[in-house]
């Protein structure tokens, strides 16, 4: 790989990384909120109406941030990707051109009212509000989705005289099975992320004996909704989307797994070191016959390897997919056990008096943004040596007038200026828990009895 492919490859991963710690928070919290409104509407208790300011605050304060990381990536298409951009630009061009026009601006319209507007549009109006920022925050997420899954296992396309691609069907497009499955796990987990965050500022609250009416909303929600995401994950969403990539992707399947020769009854590998070298796994802990069952639906069902593939058609970094896989199935894993703890303290009424639980709860909200991350490093490397899968490759893709020098420039230019992003993020964060979620007005820590419904 040349110096100019390999910095515009970091390039853009770095710039999509950074960027998407926002949006996965946003996306998670949006119908968390409609829940808070929901539930402010039929209690009648103002604690939950001022739980709702507090997190609309916290999700519009990433919505800006979002908004600022993201825009950079659309000029990346134009410089870095020109090439990608020329040919494939009469596909994707159309998802992401909707999900600007219709999402984005449904999403930042209504969320100024949802901020702004609580007392002219009345608690049923302030509802609708929220709920239009969930659509258009989730639609975002759907454009996009449909955007890389078509990279992923394109569809529904035309082939045009100058090697470019046009599209055939455009619902076609819109329902690409890849996309449906891709979709159902990624928001998912984005929900993952938002309600290990709202249960651990909970925690955090609980633990500092500080707006304590506030936190056991917090923890309710955020453990019922933590819960139901994260089996989600697991079971159907995670089950679908690996037996999709087995059928349409196995190369990248079997290096993910790190599965380097055709198995009859093929193990699956808990942990070890993937050895491309000498082909195989070192140090492995495997349960056997379970990556059969898993693909196929029974035991002794043939899995292919690595083996039966060209090399110059696997991964180009197989122990980076590796490990970013099963970094996300892991902690995917952790997630379902301390959410399911978690639902049973607060049925047995015992977690609000558990600090043990409080402290995990708290201590595992860097963990959905790691895991959300390794998802979809996992994905992404895991197309390669694709940039569209079979159709056009990597290096057929990216901007030759682009000189690496000018790549690492920029590249330098823009971890600079997201530092100071991040710590401004930090600060204004900060500050928000700090005040928490009680009324301004009143500018008192509100406690009290815990509440009925959890």
């Amino acid at each position: 790989m040349n110096d100019a492919l390999f910095l515009h490859r970091i390039h853009f991963a770095f710039t999509i990384t950074f960027h998407y710690l926002f949006p996965q928070l946003t996306m998670g919290l949006a119908p968390l909120i409609v829940v808070l409104k929901t539930l402010a509407i039929r209690t009648r208790n103002e604690a939950y109406n001022e739980s709702v300011r507090f997190w609309t605050k916290i999700f519009g304060i990433n919505f800006a941030l979002g908004v600022v990381t993201g825009i950079p990536m659309e000029f990346q298409f134009g410089t870095n990707w020109a090439q990608f951009s020329r040919l494939t630009g009469g596909v994707i061009g159309q998802p992401l051109a909707m999900e600007g026009t219709f999402s984005f601006f449904l999403e930042s319209a209504f969320l100024g009212l949802f901020l702004y507007g609580e007392k002219r549009l009345g608690k049923w109006g302030h509802w609708w509000a929220g709920f239009l920022v969930f659509l258009g925050s989730w639609l975002s997420g759907f454009f996009i989705i449909v955007t890389d899954a078509w990279m992923q296992h394109p569809v529904a396309y035309t082939r045009l005289p100058n090697g470019g691609f046009s599209v055939s069907s455009f619902w076609g497009l819109l329902t690409i099975p890849w996309a449906l499955i891709q979709y159902a796990h990624n928001m998912s987990g984005a929900v993952v992320t938002g309600a290990f965050v709202m249960a651990g500022v909970g925690a955090f609250y609980l633990l500092q004996q500080k707006f304590v009416e506030h936190a056991r909303i917090f923890l309710g929600v955020g453990i019922v909704a933590g819960i139901a995401a994260s089996l989600w994950q697991v079971f159907p969403s995670g089950d679908l989307h690996g037996k999709y990539m087995a059928r349409n992707q196995p190369v990248t399947a079997a290096a993910m797994e790190g599965l380097f020769k055709s198995q009859t009854g093929a193990p699956i590998v808990i942990l070890g070191q993937p050895d491309e070298e000498h082909q195989r796994i070192d140090n492995p802990i495997i349960v056997n016959k379970v990556l059969s069952f898993l693909v196929y639906g029974t035991t002794t069902a043939e899995v292919q390897g690595l083996n039966e593939f060209p090399k110059d058609q696997w991964p180009t970094n197989i122990p980076l997919l590796y490990f970013s896989y099963h970094v996300m199935v892991g902690l995917g894993t952790i997630f379902v056990v301390v959410m399911a703890l978690g639902a049973f303290l607060l049925w047995r009424r015992k977690l609000f008096a558990s600090p043990w639980m409080l402290w995990i709860i708290l201590l595992c909200v860097p963990f959905p943004y790691i895991a959300n991350t390794a998802g979809w490093l996992a994905a992404e490397v895991g197309r390669q040596p694709w940039l569209v899968y079979g159709l056009l490759r990597t290096s057929q893709g990216y901007s030759t007038n682009v000189i690496a020098g000018n790549s690492l420039f920029t590249l330098l230019g823009y971890m600079g200026l997201y530092l100071v992003l991040g710590i401004l993020f930090l600060f204004l964060i900060q500050r928000e828990i700090g005040k928490g979620p009680a009324l301004a007005a009143a500018g008192t820590v509100r406690s009290g009895a815990p509440i009925t419904t959890t």
